[in-house]
Protein backbone atom coordinates (compact mmCIF):
# COMPACT_ATOMS: atom_id res chain seq x y z
CA UNK A 1 0.00 0.00 0.00
CA UNK A 2 1.03 3.45 -0.65
CA UNK A 3 2.09 5.13 2.37
CA UNK A 4 -0.96 6.69 3.95
CA UNK A 5 0.76 10.09 5.45
CA UNK A 6 1.67 10.74 1.87
CA UNK A 7 -1.59 9.78 0.38
CA UNK A 8 -3.97 11.82 2.86
CA UNK A 9 -1.45 15.02 2.10
CA UNK A 10 -1.30 14.32 -1.98
CA UNK A 11 2.28 14.00 -1.74
CA UNK A 12 3.66 12.96 -5.27
CA UNK A 13 6.52 10.79 -5.45
CA UNK A 14 9.46 13.10 -6.23
CA UNK A 15 8.46 16.10 -5.24
CA UNK A 16 9.88 18.26 -2.63
CA UNK A 17 7.68 16.95 0.38
CA UNK A 18 8.82 13.38 -0.79
CA UNK A 19 12.21 14.44 -0.83
CA UNK A 20 11.27 16.21 3.07
CA UNK A 21 10.11 13.08 4.08
CA UNK A 22 12.69 10.98 2.79
CA UNK A 23 15.30 13.10 5.67
CA UNK A 24 13.61 11.67 8.12
CA UNK A 25 13.10 7.75 6.75
CA UNK A 26 12.77 6.28 10.29
CA UNK A 27 9.98 8.47 11.23
CA UNK A 28 8.35 8.07 7.81
CA UNK A 29 8.70 3.99 8.01
CA UNK A 30 7.34 3.95 11.53
CA UNK A 31 4.27 5.65 10.97
CA UNK A 32 2.99 3.33 8.24
CA UNK A 33 4.10 0.84 10.46
CA UNK A 34 1.82 1.80 13.42
CA UNK A 35 -0.87 2.10 10.65
CA UNK A 36 -0.49 -1.48 9.99
CA UNK A 37 -0.34 -2.69 13.35
CA UNK A 38 -3.14 -0.80 14.01
CA UNK A 39 -5.52 -1.16 11.39
CA UNK A 40 -4.31 -5.23 9.31
CA UNK A 41 -3.95 -6.17 12.90
CA UNK A 42 -2.55 -10.59 13.32
CA UNK A 43 -5.72 -10.56 14.97
CA UNK A 44 -8.96 -8.93 15.85
CA UNK A 45 -9.52 -10.49 19.53
CA UNK A 46 -9.60 -7.56 21.06
CA UNK A 47 -10.87 -5.07 18.71
CA UNK A 48 -12.47 -5.90 15.21
CA UNK A 49 -11.57 -4.05 12.27
CA UNK A 50 -15.40 -2.46 12.18
CA UNK A 51 -14.73 -1.10 15.89
CA UNK A 52 -11.07 0.36 14.65
CA UNK A 53 -12.56 2.42 11.76
CA UNK A 54 -15.67 3.07 13.25
CA UNK A 55 -13.02 4.96 15.92
CA UNK A 56 -11.12 6.31 13.59
CA UNK A 57 -13.75 7.86 11.20
CA UNK A 58 -15.37 9.10 14.35
CA UNK A 59 -11.89 10.46 16.12
CA UNK A 60 -10.57 12.38 12.71
CA UNK A 61 -14.56 13.58 11.79
CA UNK A 62 -13.82 15.34 15.31
CA UNK A 63 -10.75 16.72 13.97
CA UNK A 64 -12.62 17.95 11.05
CA UNK A 65 -10.08 17.42 8.49
CA UNK A 66 -12.03 16.52 5.23
CA UNK A 67 -9.79 13.99 3.34
CA UNK A 68 -8.89 12.24 6.62
CA UNK A 69 -12.06 12.31 7.93
CA UNK A 70 -13.58 10.88 4.27
CA UNK A 71 -10.64 8.36 3.83
CA UNK A 72 -11.21 6.39 7.24
CA UNK A 73 -15.19 6.57 6.68
CA UNK A 74 -14.66 4.88 3.63
CA UNK A 75 -12.80 2.30 4.76
CA UNK A 76 -15.51 2.04 7.53
CA UNK A 77 -18.71 1.75 4.88
CA UNK A 78 -16.52 -0.88 3.05
CA UNK A 79 -16.51 -2.95 6.37
CA UNK A 80 -20.33 -1.75 7.51
CA UNK A 81 -21.72 0.74 5.32
CA UNK A 82 -24.97 0.82 8.17
CA UNK A 83 -23.19 1.36 10.63
CA UNK A 84 -21.76 5.12 9.26
CA UNK A 85 -24.95 6.71 9.43
CA UNK A 86 -24.49 6.54 13.05
CA UNK A 87 -20.78 7.60 12.91
CA UNK A 88 -21.72 10.50 11.18
CA UNK A 89 -24.34 11.84 13.96
CA UNK A 90 -21.94 10.91 16.69
CA UNK A 91 -19.38 13.48 14.80
CA UNK A 92 -22.20 15.83 15.06
CA UNK A 93 -23.45 15.29 18.49
CA UNK A 94 -19.75 15.39 19.12
CA UNK A 95 -18.02 18.15 18.10
CA UNK A 96 -16.76 20.87 19.43
CA UNK A 97 -13.28 22.59 20.35
CA UNK A 98 -10.62 21.95 22.98
CA UNK A 99 -8.63 20.76 24.72
CA UNK A 100 -10.72 21.61 28.08
CA UNK A 101 -10.94 20.52 31.16
CA UNK A 102 -11.64 21.42 35.29
CA UNK A 103 -8.93 22.46 37.07
CA UNK A 104 -9.11 22.43 41.21
CA UNK A 105 -10.38 25.74 42.44
CA UNK A 106 -7.53 26.21 44.43
CA UNK A 107 -4.95 25.90 42.40
CA UNK A 108 -2.79 27.24 39.90
CA UNK A 109 -4.76 26.70 36.71
CA UNK A 110 -8.45 27.62 38.28
CA UNK A 111 -8.88 30.39 35.98
CA UNK A 112 -8.35 27.69 32.84
CA UNK A 113 -10.96 25.60 33.74
CA UNK A 114 -13.43 25.36 31.09
CA UNK A 115 -16.45 22.58 31.50
CA UNK A 116 -16.80 22.27 27.88
CA UNK A 117 -18.79 19.41 25.87
CA UNK A 118 -19.39 16.41 28.23
CA UNK A 119 -20.17 14.09 25.21
CA UNK A 120 -22.34 10.90 25.60
CA UNK A 121 -23.47 8.98 22.56
CA UNK A 122 -26.65 9.97 21.39
CA UNK A 123 -28.16 6.46 20.18
CA UNK A 124 -26.21 4.12 22.15
CA UNK A 125 -27.96 1.22 20.59
CA UNK A 126 -27.41 2.38 17.05
CA UNK A 127 -23.32 2.09 17.68
CA UNK A 128 -23.66 -1.01 20.30
CA UNK A 129 -22.31 -0.93 23.77
CA UNK A 130 -18.63 -2.24 23.06
CA UNK A 131 -18.47 0.92 20.57
CA UNK A 132 -20.73 3.95 22.31
CA UNK A 133 -18.27 3.37 25.02
CA UNK A 134 -15.09 3.45 23.23
CA UNK A 135 -16.43 6.72 21.45
CA UNK A 136 -17.26 8.12 24.76
CA UNK A 137 -13.63 7.61 25.69
CA UNK A 138 -12.56 8.69 22.28
CA UNK A 139 -13.70 11.65 22.95
CA UNK A 140 -12.27 12.19 26.45
CA UNK A 141 -8.85 11.72 24.99
CA UNK A 142 -9.53 13.97 22.21
CA UNK A 143 -10.90 17.04 24.16
CA UNK A 144 -10.13 16.34 27.72
CA UNK A 145 -6.89 14.18 28.18
CA UNK A 146 -5.95 15.13 31.22
CA UNK A 147 -9.19 14.15 32.56
CA UNK A 148 -8.74 9.93 32.08
CA UNK A 149 -8.48 8.52 34.56
CA UNK A 150 -9.68 5.29 36.24
CA UNK A 151 -13.15 5.66 35.97
CA UNK A 152 -13.38 5.98 32.35
CA UNK A 153 -11.32 2.84 32.19
CA UNK A 154 -13.81 1.04 34.35
CA UNK A 155 -16.57 2.39 31.77
CA UNK A 156 -14.56 0.50 29.11
CA UNK A 157 -13.71 -2.45 31.16
CA UNK A 158 -18.04 -2.56 31.81
CA UNK A 159 -18.76 -2.72 28.21
CA UNK A 160 -16.85 -5.49 27.41
CA UNK A 161 -13.43 -4.05 26.53
CA UNK A 162 -10.27 -5.99 28.16
CA UNK A 163 -7.30 -4.53 28.85
CA UNK A 164 -5.33 -4.95 26.31
CA UNK A 165 -8.62 -3.73 24.06
CA UNK A 166 -8.13 -0.76 26.07
CA UNK A 167 -4.87 -0.08 25.50
CA UNK A 168 -5.49 -0.72 21.71
CA UNK A 169 -8.12 1.94 21.57
CA UNK A 170 -5.89 4.31 23.15
CA UNK A 171 -3.32 3.91 21.06
CA UNK A 172 -5.37 4.44 17.41
CA UNK A 173 -6.80 8.01 19.13
CA UNK A 174 -3.32 8.82 19.97
CA UNK A 175 -2.01 7.50 16.67
CA UNK A 176 -5.44 9.24 14.36
CA UNK A 177 -4.82 12.39 16.66
CA UNK A 178 -0.84 12.51 15.63
CA UNK A 179 -1.67 11.46 11.94
CA UNK A 180 -3.81 14.24 11.30
CA UNK A 181 -1.21 16.95 12.76
CA UNK A 182 1.29 15.24 10.70
CA UNK A 183 -1.03 15.39 7.08
CA UNK A 184 -1.93 19.03 8.38
CA UNK A 185 1.62 20.26 8.78
CA UNK A 186 3.07 18.55 5.17
CA UNK A 187 -0.03 20.18 3.11
CA UNK A 188 0.93 23.90 5.38
CA UNK A 189 4.62 22.74 3.78
CA UNK A 190 3.46 21.83 0.08
CA UNK A 191 1.30 25.97 -0.12
CA UNK A 192 4.17 27.18 1.28
CA UNK A 193 6.70 25.81 -1.15
CA UNK A 194 4.21 26.46 -3.95
CA UNK A 195 4.08 30.03 -3.14
CA UNK A 196 7.80 30.93 -2.84
CA UNK A 197 9.55 31.79 -6.27
CA UNK A 198 11.60 29.08 -7.82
Amino acid sequence: MTDVIDRLAGIVPGSHLDRLRDERPDAREHAQRSFDALFAPDSEDEATLVERDAVAAFVTGLHGDAVVAAFYADRLAELAPGLLEAVHTEIAAGSTTGPYGVYPADGPLAAESDEGLRYRPGDPDALGGRLAAAFEHAHLLVFRPREAGRQALLALAEAGWSTTGIVTLSQLVAFLSFQVRVVAGLRLLGAAQKGSPS
